[in-house]
């Protein structure tokens, strides 16, 4: 089974903003919130136009993303492509 190999790179760290910041600043939408865990970037999901939280792995590799939705723990490793669960 897969496993993730960048647990050492998640953080301590707040959503930075309350919605996706790039559709923040351009007036854009969003379906879902994802929170990079290395720097507390605050993106929209795959489903949204801007896919910002996809987009931000991409500029930085920052690896973990975590879902931000209300009633899900939820994570997302980019790199091993791996799921991961949070209590």
């Amino acid at each position: 089974m897969a496993h993730c190999t960048h647990t050492d790179q998640i953080n301590d760290v707040s959503p930075n903003t309350n919605g996706c910041e790039e559709c923040l600043k351009i007036g854009g939408r969003w379906v879902h919130l994802r929170m990079c865990l290395t720097c507390g970037h605050v993106g929209c999901c795959d489903q949204s136009v801007g896919k910002h939280a996809t987009k931000h792995f991409h500029a930085t590799n920052h690896p973990i993303i975590q879902s931000i939705e209300p009633g899900e723990d939820w994570g997302w490793c980019y790199i091993d492509e791996v799921m991961l669960e949070f209590a």
